[in-house]
C-alpha cells in the first residue's frame, strides 16, 4: 500500500515527514533562518538550483515548513503547497501572484472583510478589474465571467452567513472563458474539502483555524498545481516576505495530527446544537448547512464546524447573548477547541457600511457560533439560557 492510497486520516498524521540522522518520531523543528554550505562553489550551486531538500533561507523555504507544505499537499490531493504567515498573506499572495494590471478578476460579493479590503482597494490601485456577483447564483456568473477573466474568487461555504457555493458549476464557467479558480476553503476544511476535485486551481487556507485548532498561532496555506506553486506563488512569497515561522509550521504539524478527530467532532456538536435551538422562539433566523432544509445542504452536508443565528431585537439583544454565555468566549476566531462567538456586524465585517451589512444578510442581531470540543450538552445549555434571559 502506497503513500499515494492513504487515507486522509493517515496522512494527516505521517504525510511529507523528513527525519534526521537521530530518527526522531516527532518532526524536527528547524528553527533557524539560514543554511551553511560546505564550499562557495557548493553555496554558488545551490543558489543558481536547488534540490527538493536543499534550503538557503528561511523565507524561500525551511525543513519543517517544507514537512508541513508536502502533507497538505497529500491531505487535499494537491501537487504542491507553500506556507504563509497566515491566512490573509495566503489571500492576498494568491490573487496577486496570478494576477497583472488590465486583468479581470469575478468575486463573490460575501467575503471576509479583510478579503474585500484586497479585491476591492488594493487590487484596483494596480490597475486590476474587479467584479463581484452574488455566488450563489450560477446565471450571475455566467453573465460577469467573460472570455478573458484572469480569475475567479469566492468562499466555498461564505462568512458568516454560510451561502454555500456550488464549486463545481462555477469551476466549469470560469474555465471555459479561461479564468483559474481561486477559493478560500475555511469553513470546509481539509477534512470535509473536495475543492481540488470539483475543479479549483489554488486552495487557500488560513491554518491559524481548524488546522491549529487551538488558538496559537498565525498561519496560511496556499495549494495547487506545482507548476504554479512553484512558479509565480513561490516567487512573489519569497520576495515580498510572507513565508510561514518554522516555529509556527511545527504547530501546524502536530494539529494536523488530530484535525480530522477534531473536526468531526465538532461538526457532530455543531449540528446537535442546530437542531436543538430550530425551534427557539427568540430566533428569527438558523443557518447550518447540515441542516437538509437548509440551502447549503445538497452542496454541504457535512456542516462544518460553525452555525450563526440571528437573536430577535437586533444588536441590543445580540449583545445581551453574547454578555449572559458562560462557556462560549467572545472573540474573533473560529475553528478552536474553544466555542466562539463573535458579532459581525461590529467586528469582523465592522467597516462595512449598514447597506452593504444588510445586503450580506449579516444583520444587527446576527451571531456567528464557532463550536469547539466542549461536551454539546453544556454548549447547549448555556446558550438556551442566555437566550432565555431576553
Amino acid at each position: 500500500m502506497g503513500k499515494g492510497n492513504w487515507s486522509k486520516r493517515t496522512q494527516a498524521v505521517h504525510g511529507g515527514t523528513r527525519r534526521s540522522g537521530y530518527g526522531e518520531m516527532s518532526e524536527a523543528l528547524f528553527l533557524t533562518q539560514g543554511f551553511a554550505y560546505p564550499s562557495a562553489e557548493a553555496a554558488e550551486a545551490r543558489f543558481r538550483q536547488s534540490g527538493p531538500d536543499e534550503f538557503i533561507y528561511a523565507r524561500y523555504g525551511n525543513p519543517t515548513v517544507a514537512m508541513l507544505e508536502d502533507r497538505i499537499a497529500a491531505l487535499e490531493g494537491a501537487e504542491a503547497a507553500f506556507a504563509t504567515a497566515s491566512g490573509m498573506a495566503a489571500v492576498n499572495g494568491a490573487l496577486t501572484a496570478m494576477l497583472k494590471a488590465g486583468d479581470r478578476v469575478v468575486a463573490a460579493r460575501a467575503l471576509f472583510g479583510s478579503c474585500l479590503y484586497i479585491l476591492e482597494d488594493i487590487l484596483p490601485r494596480f490597475g486590476v478589474e474587479v467584479a463581484f456577483v452574488d455566488g450563489t447564483d450560477l446565471d450571475q456568473w455566467r453573465a460577469a465571467v467573460t472570455p478573458g477573466t484572469a480569475a475567479v474568487f469566492f468562499e466555498t461555504v461564505s462568512n458568516p452567513t454560510l451561502e454555500v457555493i456550488d464549486a463545481a458549476a462555477v469551476a466549469d464557467i470560469a474555465h471555459a472563458a479561461g479564468a483559474r479558480v481561486i477559493v478560500d476553503n475555511v469553513f470546509a476544511t481539509p477534512v470535509f474539502s473536495r475543492a481540488i476535485e470539483q475543479g479549483a486551481d489554488l486552495v487557500v487556507y488560513s491554518a491559524t483555524k481548524h488546522i491549529d485548532g487551538q488558538g496559537r498561532c498565525l498561519g496560511g496555506l496556499i495549494l495547487g498545481r506545482e507548476a504554479d506553486i512553484r512558479g509565480p506563488v513561490e516567487t512573489y512569497m519569497k520576495h515580498t516576505g510572507g513565508a510561514m515561522s518554522p516555529f509556527n509550521a511545527w504547530v501546524m504539524l502536530k494539529g494536523l495530527e488530530t484535525l480530522e478527530l477534531r473536526v468531526r467532532a465538532q461538526a457532530a456538536a455543531a449540528r446537535a446544537i442546530a437542531e436543538a435551538l430550530v425551534p427557539h422562539p427568540r430566533l428569527s433566523r438558523l443557518i447550518y448547512p447540515g441542516l437538509p432544509g437548509d440551502p447549503g445542504y445538497p452542496q454541504f452536508p457535512e456542516g462544518g464546524t460553525v452555525l450563526s443565528i440571528e437573536v430577535e431585537g437586533g444588536q441590543d439583544a445580540a449583545f445581551g447573548v453574547l454578555n449572559a454565555l458562560e462557556i462560549w468566549k467572545i472573540s474573533n476566531n473560529l475553528g478552536d477547541a474553544k466555542s466562539i462567538a463573535t458579532h459581525p456586524a461590529t467586528t469582523t465585517h465592522q467597516r462595512l457600511s449598514a447597506d452593504r451589512q444588510a445586503a450580506l444578510g449579516i444583520t444587527p442581531g446576527l451571531l456567528r457560533l464557532s463550536v469547539g470540543l466542549e461536551e454539546p450538552a453544556d454548549l447547549i445549555a448555556d446558550l438556551r439560557g442566555a437566550l432565555d434571559m431576553l
